[in-house]
């Protein structure tokens, strides 16, 4: 695509100086800059259930808007983070059915979320880049690649969040990780749930 910028999920991760926001982070296919978006914690948390393959026992409206999508048979082409002013990012989603294209207005974070969903491509105008991405040096990413004790992923910073939490589920067995995984999906604290899957899968 034309004055577009292919981006990937590279994080998400807690904001420190925001309560109750998390910030997102997305970097280039083929580059080395970061474009860090602040969102709030349901899309977040949307966004991160998606990431961890965790199914909720209640459609989420990320989710809705899929079914809504796929008994109406069109799907999203790829979404792009078209604009920002004074601060503010904005998104479109591209859906398309075979007779149709049509753009459809909306927050970053939630076009992220449903981009997720539809396994889309994420875009963003070569213009907004130049004016709200960070470019990582070579050195930089060393050092991030050494904080983080490896390269960075999609996953890694809800794990890393949850590292204390980890240790003590090795003490359980795996009949009680299965129960507490339940509990969790029950409660929608997937952020655990995740957490649990992971220590489930490890000794599968």
């Amino acid at each position: 695509m034309d004055n577009t910028v292919e981006l990937e999920i590279l994080g998400l991760s807690s904001n420190s100086t925001q309560s109750g926001s998390f910030t997102l982070v997305l970097g280039e296919s083929e580059g080395r800059r970061k474009l860090p978006i602040v969102i709030g914690m349901f899309e977040a948390q949307a966004i991160a259930i998606e990431i961890e393959k965790i199914i909720p026992n209640r459609p989420m409206t990320h989710d809705l808007f899929k079914s809504f999508a796929s008994n109406f048979q069109f799907s999203v082409d790829h979404i792009l983070i078209s604009d920002m002013r004074e601060g503010v990012f904005y998104a479109k989603i591209m859906c398309k059915s075979s007779l149709k294209t049509v753009e459809i207005d909306a927050r970053p974070s939630d076009a992220i979320a449903i981009a997720v969903r539809f396994d889309a491509p994420i875009y963003c105008a070569s213009a907004v880049m130049s004016e709200a991405a960070i470019e990582f040096t070579e050195e930089d990413e060393k050092r991030e690649q050494e904080a983080s004790g490896g390269g960075t992923s999609r996953k890694d910073s809800s794990k890393e969040k949850g590292k204390s939490q980890e240790a003590s589920l090795k003490d359980f067995s795996l009949d009680k990780l299965n129960q507490l995984l339940e509990k969790a999906i029950s409660n929608e604290d997937y952020e655990r749930a995740a957490r649990l899957r992971d220590e489930i899968n490890r000794r599968n």
